[in-house]
């Protein structure tokens, strides 16, 4: 199967996000346990769906980008869990 230039870019955005992901399970984990868990897998995927959607916001395929991906997908987690958070907080505050 040839992959043309476009897919390779998605393909190369989307493992970005991953690793990024799996650096921030790896950097965070207590044992070998912590890899395989519900939570890292959470991680893992989050970190696969911000590296495609950095791809189709910012298609360019250069260096920054490439780094940018890795961050995106290392903090994608944090940032979905701090933005539920806070709109839970304000819920909880105009009831």
């Amino acid at each position: 199967m040839v992959f043309t230039e476009p897919v390779l870019e998605v393909l190369w955005f989307i493992f970005l996000g991953l690793l990024g992901g799996v650096a921030y399970v790896i950097i965070n984990s207590d044992s070998m346990d912590d890899l395989f868990t519900y939570a890292s897998g959470k991680r893992y995927v989050i970190g696969i769906i911000s590296g495609f959607l950095y791809q189709i916001l910012y298609s360019q395929y250069d260096f920054p980008n490439s780094i940018m991906c890795f961050v995106s997908g290392y903090m994608g987690t944090t940032f979905i869990e701090g933005l539920t958070e806070r709109l839970s907080n304000n819920k909880d505050s105009n009831n």
